[in-house]
């Protein structure tokens, strides 16, 4: 046994995880290479050794939830390249407004066909509320419902939905509310889905970045944006926010939240799935939104996010046999990974997942949330 290995099995052992075990969480190593790698490149040479095929796991979520509850992530990843990255991420905008569109082009572009089979019938691609759930169906159904209470919606009023994706909850909103939707996206494939999916409604799609919208709403929602707009952008959304708002309009911000302080994702995610994305902490929140809209109510149901990946992963599964004849076995593993990997954090409580209500200046007399 090497030194290496036998190092990483001690690094292991805290969180109950065995290399070549008998549980479903061990890892089984088919490459011994796999130890130097990690040793090298940390958490996204983990990811990029599992895209080779040099290792598997039954339930690869439970064994990150395991790591996550164990403090492993910390002493995979601490090495000279990730504080490179790091000191990098801190330095330069990685979201400016000419780097807006990559996220798309790397990710929401790769396909409709693969999110069509792996998302609910709406494709809401953002956690399910699943408090009185039973499938993912029913849990997107309850999140696009809560969010629209949530937004006290009335018939006639203007919504602006700042990252609109396919199309999922502006159709929601118009057809239930009677209210009246721009949706902006950075996609070239969501947007036009999304116009196909409303061509009957009063919703525009528009492909933009949110720095260069203009106009006047009674509400704002964005879901599963704000992990894009990185930490030198927060100030400059939040004020653009309130720019767009009406003085009695409300907006709503849902989005992932780090366990902690800090601006960094995982090298593996944002190399591959989210380039430039960026989890908000809820201090980083809490400073850029202050004296530039009010902040009227906090939500948190981050634990939600682990069944919602769960049930995207197993659609993910039970479609690959259509699938692969577009797509080959490294992106198979790559999509599971990120999905079951994703899980795991949430089950640990390493992320969370945050619904925050702003207003302008105050709701006069105060604001009530729905649950």
């Amino acid at each position: 046994m090497s030194s290496l290995r036998k190092h990483f099995e001690q690094i292991l052992e805290p969180a109950g995880v065995q290399i070549n075990g008998s549980h479903p969480w061990d890892i089984t190593v088919h490459n011994e290479q796999l130890f130097s790698r990690i040793s090298r490149d940390g958490t996204l040479g983990l990811g990029e050794a599992y895209m080779d095929g040099w290792w598997d796991c039954e339930s690869i979520d439970e064994m990150i939830a395991r790591s996550f509850r164990a403090g492993l992530e910390d002493k995979i990843r601490s090495n000279l390249k990730f504080l490179i990255y790091l000191i990098g991420f801190r330095i330069i905008n990685r979201q400016s407004e000419s780097r807006a569109f990559q996220v798309a082009e790397r990710h929401y572009d790769i396909g409709n066909d693969v999110f069509e089979r792996m998302l609910d019938k709406h494709m809401n691609y953002s956690c399910g509320f699943w408090e009185s759930a039973n499938c993912l169906e029913d849990a997107q159904m309850a999140k696009m419902e809560m969010i629209c209470e949530k937004l006290q919606l009335e018939r006639g009023m203007k919504v602006l939905e700042i990252g609109c994706g396919w199309g999922a909850l502006a159709r929601w909103m118009s057809q239930r509310y009677g209210v009246s939707v721009t949706g902006v996206t950075v996609s070239k494939e969501q947007a036009k889905l999304a116009r196909s999916r409303c061509a009957d409604l009063p919703v525009s799609i528009e492909l933009a970045d949110y720095r260069t919208l203009n106009g006047e709403y009674d509400r704002i929602v964005s879901v599963g944006m704000f992990e894009h707009v990185g930490q030198k952008n927060y100030r400059t959304y939040f004020a653009k926010a309130r720019s767009l708002l009406k003085d009695q309009g409300l907006f709503l911000l849902h989005t992932i939240g780090a366990g902690r302080e800090g601006f960094a994702t995982d090298r593996w995610i944002e190399k591959y799935i989210f380039p430039n994305g960026v989890i908000p902490s809820m201090h980083a929140i809490v400073k850029a939104s202050e004296h530039v809209l009010a902040m009227e109510d906090w939500h948190n149901f981050g634990a939600d996010y682990d069944p919602t990946l769960m049930a995207w992963h197993e659609n993910v599964k039970q479609a690959w046999p259509q699938l692969r004849q577009r797509y080959d076995e490294q992106f198979r593993r790559m999509f599971e990974y990120y999905l079951l990997v994703s899980a795991g954090s949430f089950r640990a409580r390493a992320n969370h997942v945050w619904q925050v209500m702003f207003s302008k200046h105050g709701i006069a007399g105060g604001y009530s949330a729905a649950r």
